[in-house]
């Protein structure tokens, strides 16, 4: 299988979720840049909310390659155990981490504006980007969110390696892949056009999920209430 583009492999994905369609508990939440596309259609789809989980890798310093941690949206840190060997001074890690702070911060301004996060305590958090390889970040993302406390974490691709998505696993409370090719290569072999999603597609696409669901109606209730008549008997 191979994708026109990513908002053909959202829309393929969405077939694979479509258990969560207008579940009043689930938000898409999309991890830029790539996942935003994707995540726009799957959510569309589906009926549900969408927002974007920026997330910054901490990396190693000096071995920038080496994640020792994450920071992600909502003020979540999550540190890397195997980092803990390089017995780095706190100072060193806190340095990374405002660097970083500042770039996601950046980033949340210029995707969201001034739109607040949406409150993920208590609902089906549905993850999604363009694909898994290393599928590092995607389990950054997942271990930032269950700090969050959601009733369920979900993590879902159009193309993963079949072993990362196996691996991911236990990071998440459901994986959802469209397709998991053997041999895998790269994500971006399995899409026509893989060209970079640019910030100002993702701020696009994330206003245009926010009007949409501002300009739907409101949903009318599945069984309507029995209207009780409160008046006394005559005796």
């Amino acid at each position: 299988m191979r994708f026109r583009d990513r908002h053909d492999a959202g829309q393929q994905l969405a077939r694979h979720l479509e258990h969560y369609r207008d579940n009043a508990s689930a938000i898409v939440l999309a991890l830029p840049r790539g996942g935003v596309p994707v995540a726009f259609e799957v959510a569309q789809a589906l009926h549900l909310p969408l927002d974007v989980f920026v997330v910054r890798k901490l990396g190693l310093p000096g071995h920038e390659e080496f994640a020792m941690g994450a920071i992600a949206s909502g003020g979540v840190r999550v540190m890397n155990p195997d980092a803990m060997r390089f017995q780095l001074p706190p100072a060193a890690i806190e340095a990374v981490a405002a660097r970083e702070h500042e770039e996601l911060l950046r980033r949340e301004r210029l995707y969201r504006g001034e739109r607040a996060p949406l409150e993920l305590a208590g609902r089906i958090a549905i993850l999604v980007d363009d694909g898994l390889a290393t599928g590092s970040t995607m389990r950054a993302a997942a271990r930032a969110i269950r700090k969050l406390k959601p009733a369920r974490i979900v993590a879902a691709v159009p193309v993963a390696a079949m072993e990362t998505g196996a691996a991911l696993r236990d990071e998440v409370d459901e994986m959802v892949c469209a397709t998991s090719p053997d041999p895998f290569y790269a994500v971006g072999t399995w899409y026509r056009d893989f060209s970079q999603t640019t910030d100002a597609e993702v701020h696009a696409l994330l206003e245009a999920a926010w009007q949409h669901r501002a300009a739907e109606p409101p949903v009318e209730p599945r069984i309507k209430p029995i209207a009780v008549d409160h008046k006394e008997k005559q005796s």
